[in-house]
């Protein structure tokens, strides 16, 4: 029997109330229309909430609840610092021409063992790093094998937000649910991860009968992609050893870290470190400044705008509402998580969608179960499906839309610059249908999972 929520405090909707909301709303509206960058709009909403001290500076970067998540933003920088001394090794573009010697020229193959590797790595290293990494030298087998690119492009974005849904660390938005719901890596890998194998399947399926027919290629250019010698990548072979070294002690961090009682951030900031001391010899300068700061600050801005929304009762209110909607019924509120996050996903940036969900979704929680707190409220087991169903959501609506995730406005930022334009129309072409049937998917893993067995 679902529980019954009891009767609010109710919300008093004055000038604080009304000003946070404002700030909330008109923040997004930019950020959606893409006017103004939107770590700049994150930064200017932030600072006008601390200004008028709707939320005070000690909160904003001392209370959890209210301000900065640290463990999101520590864990974040040295993952990237982690990558960017990775990088020079010449180890990703191995991996690529490796992936396209075993498609053996063959350029659907390719298309196919690329998304699984891409959908792999972005598990592991997160989508946002892995395209970043993956996609230039995408634009060169395509080049190879004089094919048209887009495709390759747009396949690698869906199958990055895809893979990046299977863990903690694979996208933004699951790194933020982690740290809310106290959750470790391997319940990620417990919940999430079989279904994404699934869904990839069916991925794989999905893009056999949209470009399978289409990809086509001359012996001689499928010889040229033989030819290459994936050796010749690597470029430095010492560096590439301790990097490997460190990143496999830094997965098995986030593999223990439950039982070691660290906190991911911890984990990554002394694989981080360690790799910076195993290579003293890279420029500091140009390892930091290659650090995504404008992400970085976008999030750090972020909390503050959706803390001062907590603060002043909006998040109450929309969870009043949905609870409302759904009578209570913890399977249809699940649904309702599922199916809405991922539209809004494909309409807004996941990050900031998952940001209002957080508080929101705990909120909700609190009102079910008023005599429960901390761990026993964040991890209530009739709880938790909702935190699977807004990061499945969340992550898996990216794919909807050119601006639904960060990965995907990177590679077509990458494709705009190589000359390859992926319109927003395109993109959503391809993407949407992708986007709906794996959270069909989804929603009947989630049904069978925790409601039927």
């Amino acid at each position: 029997m679902t529980p019954e929520a009891p009767p609010a405090a109710a919300v008093v909707m004055d000038a604080s109330f009304w000003t946070a909301t404002t700030v909330f709303v008109i923040a997004y509206a930019v950020i959606v229309s893409e006017k103004i960058h939107k770590t700049i709009v994150a930064l200017v909403g932030a600072s006008i909430l601390l200004v008028l001290k709707i939320v005070q500076q000690h909160e904003a970067f001392h209370v959890e609840a209210l301000g900065v998540d640290w463990n999101v933003i520590w864990l974040l920088i040295s993952m990237m610092i982690i990558i960017n001394l990775m990088k020079p090794t010449g180890v990703f573009e191995y991996i690529a021409i490796k992936s396209a010697k075993w498609g053996k020229g063959d350029p659907f193959r390719i298309m196919a063992i690329f998304a699984v590797v891409t959908a792999v790595l972005s598990a592991f290293l997160d989508n946002v790093t892995t395209v970043l990494l993956i996609t230039p030298v995408t634009l060169l087998i395509a080049d190879a094998l004089e094919v048209d690119p887009i495709p390759y492009l747009i396949s690698g974005a869906l199958a990055s937000n895809i893979g990046g849904t299977a863990t903690l660390i694979g996208d933004p938005p699951n790194i933020m649910i982690a740290s809310k719901a106290q959750l470790n890596f391997m319940d990620f890998i417990y919940h999430l991860t079989p279904v994404i194998v699934i869904t990839m399947a069916a991925y794989l399926v999905m893009i056999k009968f949209i470009w399978g027919r289409k990809l086509v290629a001359a012996d001689a250019l499928k010889q040229r992609i033989m030819q290459m010698d994936e050796r010749q990548a690597i470029k430095d072979p010492v560096m590439l050893t301790k990097s490997l070294a460190v990143l496999a002690v830094v997965l098995t961090g986030f593999v223990l870290h439950g039982m070691l009682h660290l906190q991911p951030a911890t984990v990554a900031l002394f694989g981080a470190s360690l790799l910076l001391l195993l290579s003293a010899k890279h420029d500091l300068h140009h390892v930091f400044a290659d650090v995504e700061w404008p992400t970085i600050f976008f999030f750090i801005g972020l909390f503050i705008i959706v803390g001062g929304v907590v603060k002043v009762g909006l998040i109450k209110v929309m969870s009043e509402k949905v609870l409302a909607l759904t009578q209570g019924n913890l399977f249809a509120t699940s649904m309702v998580v599922m199916w809405f996050s991922a539209f809004a996903s494909a309409i807004v940036d996941n990050i900031p969608y998952v940001a209002t969900m957080n508080p929101l979704i705990i909120d909700m929680a609190g009102q079910i179960w008023p005599n429960e707190t901390g761990l026993q409220l964040l991890q209530h087991p009739d709880l938790m499906p909702l935190w699977w169903s807004l990061a499945l959501g969340a992550c898996l609506g990216g794919n909807g839309s050119a601006i639904g995730a960060s990965a995907n406005v990177i590679v077509i930022g990458i494709s705009e610059k190589a000359g390859k334009k992926i319109s927003f129309m395109k993109f959503m072409a391809y993407g949407m249908p992708i986007m709906i049937v794996t959270v069909l998917i989804s929603t009947i893993y989630v049904w069978l999972r925790y409601y039927v067995w």
